[in-house]
């Protein structure tokens, strides 16, 4: 437990996330900058959607970013996101951001019921996806992809095969919102934030 105090709290005495201090707490636990770049991905399109229900941004922000946090060091089922999130209760962070954090993996059996828990589940696998598809464009640039070509490379069996498309499709039916739809909105979002990836 003596490294769980390395970075300060981000919970302010206000109650509010400070997002330099999650940041932190993320680079204290992950080194690579892939997995960093994909904790901004899905930060970008959490607060996105956070921002389309009215919902605590910098709340749902955090989420995104600190969801794989323990990945790094901890990937298997057993650990993966379990220590991330005894680390996160540690630090003083609200349960429901933990819970979500914990339903976003499946197989924890943690169920997801909030709209904060089932967004981040619906946008994780597809922030993979999008990020994949920038990368074999001539540019390699988010500002050349859009839905339909999300959408194609999908459909594409041999195209970034670790990203889970069932997944993809699962969350947006518990998000309630098309498919088609919801890979704009997280696009649109991630384009936001191409200069943050590198894209």
């Amino acid at each position: 437990m003596s490294d769980v105090m390395k970075t300060p709290p981000a919970v302010t005495e206000s109650g509010l996330l400070d997002r330099d201090r999650v940041l932190a707490l993320l680079h204290e636990y992950t080194e690579g900058a892939a997995l960093r770049k994909h904790a901004v991905a899905v930060e970008a399109a959490m607060r996105a959607y956070a921002l389309r229900g009215s919902h605590d941004e910098a709340l749902w922000g955090a989420a995104g970013l600190l969801h794989d946090m323990d990945y790094e060091k901890h990937p298997t089922p057993d650990e993966h996101p379990r220590v991330g999130c005894r680390i996160l209760e540690a630090q003083g962070y609200p349960p429901a951001l933990i819970e979500a954090i914990l339903g976003h993996a499946s197989y924890t059996g943690v169920p997801r019921v909030s709209p904060m828990a089932k967004t981040l589940f619906a946008v994780d696998e597809l922030c993979g996806l999008i990020t994949a598809t920038a990368l074999v464009m001539p540019s390699k640039r988010l500002a050349d992809v859009t839905a339909e070509s999300v959408l194609r490379k999908m459909k594409t069996k041999g195209f970034a095969r670790s990203v889970n498309r069932e997944d993809i499709g699962n969350g947006a039916t518990e998000l309630g919102v098309p498919l088609e739809e919801h890979v704009s909105i997280v696009l649109t979002a991630l384009q936001g934030a191409a200069e943050r990836l590198g894209l």
